[in-house]
C-alpha cells in the first residue's frame, strides 16, 4: 500500500453511483443478518469464531457502510475497508453458497477493493504485477526475449531423453496455443518441460505464443478493471493471431476463471463467450487419458494415500470436481477425500491475491490456513495434489508451518512421472529392453 494517501471521496461516490445496478441494491437491502454464511467462511473458523470475521459483518463494515455514508469517508475509515477487503476475505465465494439468499459477497468485496483501487490502497505486490502486466504483458515483467529463451532451453533439456520434443513459438494454426503462470519461466521452468512431454506422448499439436502468453489476471484481484481486461485481451488476441482452435491453460485456478469466464463480459464479448475455446489442464489431461493418448504404467500409480485439493477457481466456481477425479482414478491406489469437498472444499487460504501480496500478508496468511491445514491431516495422506499454482504454494507453506509432513505435488508432474512413454520417442539406447 502506497504511504501517503489522500482520500478523494468525489471518485469514491462516481464508484459508487456505477457500482449501484439492481443486483447491488438488492444484496444491500436484503441480508437479514441470520449469520448462515458464518461457519461457511474460513477466516471465521480459524480465528475462533471471532464474530467480525463474518462474511455479512466484513460486507456492512466495507461496503454497506460506504453506501451508508454516501462516500462521504475518510483515510482512517479507508484504512479499515482495505484491511478488510484484502487481509480477511480470498473472495472464494463458499459464503455465496450457503447464503439463502444468494447474496454474492465475494462480488461485493471485489467491488470493495476496486474502491480501495481507486484511492491507491492497493498492496504492494498486486501494484507491482499491475505495472508488469502494462508494461511488458505479464505479472512478472519477463521480456519477450527472455520467455523464449526459457521456453528454448526447456526444449533443450527434454530433449536429452525425447528427441522429438518442440515447443513451439508462435506457430499458426494449431490445435491448441498454451498459456502458463508467469511463475512457471520465472520460477518454476520446469513446468513449462513437464507440460511439453504430456504434449509430445500425446501427439499434441500445439504452440505458445511470445506474446499474450501469461494467463493469471492479478489485476482482477486489485479491482483494476482496465488492466484485468488488458491481461485477458493480450491471450485472446494472441490466439486470434495464431489462429488456434482453442487456449490450453495451465494448473492456475484464477486464470482460467479470468479466460472462461469473466474476461467476456470485461471487454463486452457478446454471449458473455471467450472468442476462443478456454480449457483448463484438468480438463486436457482427464481428455488425454480417456481418449488414450496418453496411458500410465501400472506399476508406476502412487501408492501412498493421496488427498485433492479443489481449489475455488476450478471447482467451486469452476466445476471440474469430477474431471479432477477421473485422472485421480487413473494415477493413485489410495486416495481420501478432504471433508468437506469439491464445491463445498475450503478455499486454501492463498487465493485471491494472498500469495502475491508478499511478505505483510504471510502471517495471516498463516493463521488463515489453518483450516486448510486440519483438512490434510485428517485424511492422512502423504501426497496432497493441487492443480492451482496459488494453492501449491500455499499448502506447501502450510506444510512447514502445520508440519504436514505431505508432499505437495501437480498432475503434470505426476504424469511425467508414471505415465507410458512410447518406444518410439525415447533417445536411442533407452527404449525398453
Amino acid at each position: 500500500m502506497a504511504e501517503a494517501i489522500t482520500i478523494n471521496t468525489d471518485i469514491i461516490k462516481q464508484r459508487l453511483d456505477f457500482l449501484k445496478g439492481a443486483r447491488m441494491k438488492m444484496w444491500l437491502d436484503i441480508c437479514a443478518h441470520c449469520g448462515l454464511c458464518a461457519e461457511s467462511c474460513f477466516f471465521y473458523q480459524a480465528h475462533d469464531k471471532d464474530p467480525k470475521m463474518v462474511p455479512s459483518y466484513k460486507i456492512k463494515k466495507t461496503i454497506w457502510e460506504l453506501y451508508k455514508r454516501k462516500g462521504n469517508v475518510d483515510k482512517e475509515f479507508m484504512e479499515q475497508v482495505y484491511e478488510i477487503a484484502f487481509a480477511e476475505c480470498t473472495a472464494c465465494r463458499r459464503c455465496s453458497m450457503y447464503c439463502p439468499f444468494g447474496i454474492d459477497m465475494a462480488t461485493m468485496i471485489a467491488s470493495t477493493r476496486a474502491i480501495c483501487r481507486s484511492q491507491n490502497l492497493t498492496p504492494e505486490g498486486l501494484q507491482k504485477a499491475i505495472e508488469n502486466i502494462w508494461k511488458e504483458g505479464n505479472q512478472m515483467g519477463m521480456t519477450k526475449e527472455e520467455f523464449v529463451e526459457t521456453c528454448q532451453w526447456m526444449e533443450e533439456e527434454n530433449q536429452a531423453e525425447l528427441p522429438g520434443l518442440k515447443i513451439p513459438i508462435d506457430k499458426q494454426g494449431a490445435n491448441m496455443m498454451y498459456t502458463v503462470n508467469a511463475r512457471e519461466p520465472m520460477f518454476y521452468p520446469q513446468d513449462i518441460g513437464m507440460a511439453a512431454t504430456i504434449f509430445h506422448v500425446a501427439g499434441e499439436d500445439w504452440t505458445m505464443p511470445s506474446v499474450g502468453w501469461d494467463c493469471t489476471n492479478l489485476a482482477m484481484f486489485a479491482g483494476d478493471a482496465k488492466c484485468m481486461a488488458h491481461a485477458v485481451k493480450l491471450v485472446y488476441d494472441a490466439a486470434k493471431r495464431l489462429g488456434v482452435k482453442r487456449i490450453g491453460v495451465t494448473e492456475c485456478g484464477h486464470a482460467y476463471r479470468s479466460l472462461r469466464f469473466e474476461g467476456p463480459y470485461w471487454l463486452g464479448l457478446p454471449g458473455g463467450q471467450p472468442p476462443i475455446p478456454v480449457i483448463h489442464s484438468v480438463q486436457l489431461f482427464a481428455e488425454y487419458l480417456r481418449d488414450g493418448r496418453i496411458k500410465i504404467d501400472p506399476a508406476k500409480k502412487l501408492k501412498e494415500p493421496v488427498t485433492y485439493q479443489d481449489p475455488c477457481n476450478i471447482s467451486r466456481n469452476g466445476g471440474l470436481c469430477d474431471e479432477a477425479r477421473y485422472i485421480i482414478s487413473h494415477i493413485a491406489t489410495d486416495f481420501r477425500e478432504m471433508q468437506p469437498n469439491r464445491e463445498h472444499n475450503y478455499c486454501c487460504g492463498g487465493g485471491g491475491g494472498y500469495i502475491p501480496m508478499g511478505p505483510p500478508f504471510k502471517k495471516r496468511r498463516m493463521a488463515s490456513g489453518k483450516v486448510k491445514a486440519e483438512q490434510i491431516k485428517a485424511t492422512g495422506a502423504k501426497i496432497a495434489i493441487v492443480p492451482c499454482h496459488n494453492c501449491y504454494d500455499q499448502i506447501r507453506d502450510l506444510n512447514k508451518e502445520y508440519n504436514l509432513g505431505i508432499e505437495v505435488k501437480a498432475f503434470k508432474e505426476i504424469l511425467t512421472e508414471i505415465m507410458i512413454i512410447p518406444d518410439e520417442l525415447k533417445a536411442k539406447g533407452t527404449e525398453a529392453a
